[in-house]
C-alpha cells in the first residue's frame, strides 16, 4: 500500500506549490477597524503547503506565483526566501506605479478569540497571480527536466480566475504526464467563485482537475460544493458525526473518481474560536485511517492550520510512503501550527514527532 513516488534522487524538488501568495496584515490580539500597526507575515493556501515542507520537514520545496515588480512584490518574496523556498519560478509583472492594471494581494486578518470567530478581510482583485493563465509556465522544463516528486494546488488559487482555473488544469495534467504525484485541496470559498460563476462553476472546474488528482484534501462540505457529493443527515457540530459523513462522501467520491489513491481532511468541533477538538482522517486504498485526536486544542491563530495538515500528510508519504504516518504527521503539524501566529507553521520536525508519540505541554529547557 504506496503511492508511486518518484525516487528523490532523480528530482531537483520534492514539492512544488502553484498558488497566490499575499501579504497578511495582522492587528494582534486587536480587531482591524481600531488597529493602529500591523504584523506584517506572508500566506497562501497553497504556498504554505510548500513552506511547511521546506521549515519544518527540511524538503526542497519551490512555488510558482506572480507579483508585481515593486517594493511590496519583493517584501513579499523576501519572507519566502526566508522560509527556505525556491524562489525560482516567480514570475514578475511590471508596476504601473497605482496598481491600476496589476497589484499585489493583501490580507487583513483577526485570529479570533472565545465567542469571537476570526475574521479575514482580502484585498485580492486584479492581482498578479490572478492573471497567471495558461502558457505562463514551462511545465515540462518543471516536471519534465527537472524533476518534482509531488505538486500541490488547490481550489482557492483555481478560483481566482477563469484563467487560473484554466491554469490548473494545464498544471496537474502536465504533472500527471510526467509521474508526480497530484494533491489538490478543494478549499471552497464562495466569495472567490461568486464572480466568475458561482458553485455551478466550481462544480465544473474542480471536477475536470479531479480527474488528475492523486491526493484530494477536504471535509465533507468542501466535496459537496466543489465536486456535487452529497451525503444525508449531516450534524456539522458533532465530529463523530463529520467523520462518518467524510467515510461516506469518500465511498462516493471513489466510484466516480478512481484515479484517487488517498483523500483526507482535518477534522474539528469549534467549541470557541480559541478552543476546539482537533484531529484527522485519510483514507488510502480502501481503508480509513485515524489520527490521534487533540481534545479542546488551544488555538492562538487557526489561519494555516489545514495548510499545515496537507504538508505534514505530504511529508508521510514523501519520507515513508505510509497512509497512518502520513495523517499523524498531518494532524499533528496542523496542530502545532494552530498555537502560533500567522498562516504559516513555525514548527520542527522533532516537535511533531513529539505530539505525534503523545508528548506533552511541560517546559522545555
Amino acid at each position: 500500500m504506496a503511492l508511486p513516488l518518484k525516487a528523490r534522487e532523480a528530482c531537483t524538488f520534492d514539492e512544488v506549490s502553484l498558488g497566490e501568495i499575499m501579504l497578511r496584515l495582522d492587528p494582534g490580539e486587536g480587531r482591524i477597524r481600531t488597529a493602529r500597526h500591523f504584523d506584517a507575515w506572508e500566506g497562501g493556501g497553497e504556498y504554505n503547503v510548500a513552506r511547511g515542507l521546506r521549515k519544518c520537514f527540511g524538503l526542497k520545496t519551490a512555488v510558482v506565483t506572480a507579483f508585481v515588480d515593486n517594493e511590496v512584490g519583493h517584501l513579499i518574496e523576501d519572507f519566502i526566501m526566508q522560509g527556505g523556498v525556491c524562489t525560482d519560478f516567480i514570475q514578475w509583472r511590471a508596476d504601473d506605479g497605482i496598481g491600476r492594471s496589476v497589484r499585489n494581494g493583501l490580507n487583513f486578518t483577526e485570529r479570533g478569540f472565545g465567542i469571537r470567530g476570526a475574521v479575514g478581510v482580502p484585498d485580492r482583485g486584479n492581482t498578479a497571480a490572478s492573471q497567471l493563465k495558461p502558457g505562463d509556465v514551462d511545465w515540462e522544463h518543471l516536471f519534465g527536466k527537472l524533476g518534482v516528486r509531488w505538486f500541490h494546488t488547490g481550489g482557492i488559487f483555481a478560483a481566482l480566475s477563469e484563467t487560473t482555473a484554466a491554469l490548473t488544469v494545464e498544471a496537474v495534467k502536465a504533472a500527471k504526464k510526467h509521474g508526480t504525484v497530484v494533491s489538490y485541496d478543494l478549499n471552497y470559498r464562495p466569495s472567490l467563485w461568486k464572480s466568475i460563476g458561482g458553485q455551478a462553476k466550481a462544480r465544473e472546474v474542480n471536477r475536470e482537475i479531479a480527474k488528475y488528482v492523486d491526493v484530494m484534501i477536504g471535509n465533507e462540505e468542501d466535496f459537496t460544493a466543489s465536486l456535487g457529493f452529497e451525503v444525508e443527515g449531516v450534524d456539522h457540530a458533532i465530529s463523530e458525526i463529520e467523520t462518518d459523513a467524510f467515510k461516506k462522501m469518500i465511498e462516493k467520491a471513489v466510484k466516480e473518481f478512481p484515479n484517487f489513491k488517498v483523500a483526507a481532511t482535518t477534522l474539528r468541533r469549534v467549541i470557541t474560536a480559541t478552543k476546539n477538538d482537533w484531529s484527522a482522517i485519510c483514507w488510502h486504498e480502501g481503508t480509513f485511517y485515524d489520527s490521534r485526536k487533540y481534545p479542546e486544542l488551544e488555538i492562538l491563530d487557526r489561519v494555516g492550520g489545514g495548510d499545515s495538515f496537507a504538508s505534514g500528510l505530504a511529508f508521510g508519504f514523501l519520507e515513508f510512503n505510509c497512509p497512518q504516518k502520513a495523517v499523524e504527521y498531518g494532524a499533528a503539524h496542523g496542530a502545532l501550527a494552530s498555537t502560533t501566529p500567522g498562516d504559516t507553521s513555525m514548527a520542527t520536525r522533532a516537535e511533531v514527532e513529539k505530539q505525534i508519540k503523545g508528548g506533552g505541554a511541560r517546559v522545555v529547557r
